[in-house]
């Protein structure tokens, strides 16, 4: 299929790896020029060379690269230096670490807020009129299945992406945007393979004594596809919400988790 995307030009913020990755190689191979960001220069100079090497990439797609940290206002700002305009928006950032609600202190919440709430907010505001007075516009954020179903250590992430979820389910729905073909979307992980995981299993076999091929196979048990998600798949649905097809798809969260997720809504 193709999705009507060839020759826009998109934002795809934590890139050099992990879901980031998954979303700026599934646009490159739909024709999206890109510009990624990540904190880490050397793994996004890394992340920016695959892109351009990718053997399904149209030869004339441009990838471009900042390294800074989008969740401050000094990064934004080195971001939109380099492009001011923007087709598509993948907001991302790395999710607050978990613990006890008892020991979080002001600063604390902040931070999480800061990565998870505000700055997908910011580059929201900073992009939708100008997508609406193009009459073409896509955001998606990437949160978080803890959504939908809350994980008592994970409150930070928990607080932060809820609120940025009920923020997006009225923005969205403003006739201004909506009538303009521009849609934001929540696309929301379970267990998927990516470097983040792997850290938490890793911290989670030394707690346990259990072995690292234990911990992820329990985790498999969980999921009903019995396998954890890929990012380039991940890459895939949110491409498709980039997409030209998926007009009429606003201010939804879509779940990508292997089933594991119990209920209907």
């Amino acid at each position: 299929m193709d999705l009507g995307i060839a020759g826009k030009w998109a934002l795809v913020c934590g890139a050099s790896k992990g879901l980031g990755y998954g979303c700026a190689l599934a646009l490159v191979r739909e024709g999206v020029n890109v510009l990624i960001v990540a904190r880490g220069a050397d793994a996004l100079q890394a992340a920016s060379e695959r892109l351009l090497a990718e053997p399904l990439r149209a030869a004339e797609v441009q990838v471009q690269s900042v390294a800074a940290d989008i969740t401050t206002a000094e990064g934004r700002a080195a971001v939109f230096a380099v492009r001011k305009d923007f087709d598509i928006i993948v907001t991302n950032a790395g999710g607050p670490p978990p613990g006890d609600f008892r020991d979080w202190d002001r600063d604390t919440w902040v931070k999480a807020l800061d990565a998870n709430m505000l700055t997908p907010i910011e580059l929201i505001k900073g992009a939708v009129d100008g997508m609406a007075a193009r009459g073409f516009g896509r955001i998606v954020n990437i949160t978080s299945s803890s959504v939908k179903a809350p994980i008592d250590v994970l409150g930070l992430s928990n607080g932060a992406r809820s609120g940025l979820t009920g923020f997006v389910a009225g923005v969205a729905r403003t006739t201004k945007l909506a009538s303009a073909n521009v849609t934001i979307n929540n696309l929301l992980p379970g267990v998927f393979d990516t470097d983040r995981i792997r850290a938490t299993v890793e911290g989670a076999a030394r707690k346990t004594g259990q072995s690292v091929e234990s911990v992820i196979e329990a985790r498999k048990q969980n999921v009903p596809a019995r396998r954890l998600g890929t990012p380039e798949e991940f890459g895939a649905a949110c491409a498709f919400l980039c997409s030209q097809q998926a007009s009429y798809i606003t201010g939804q969260n879509i779940l990508t988790d292997g089933g594991a997720y119990p209920g209907t809504h």
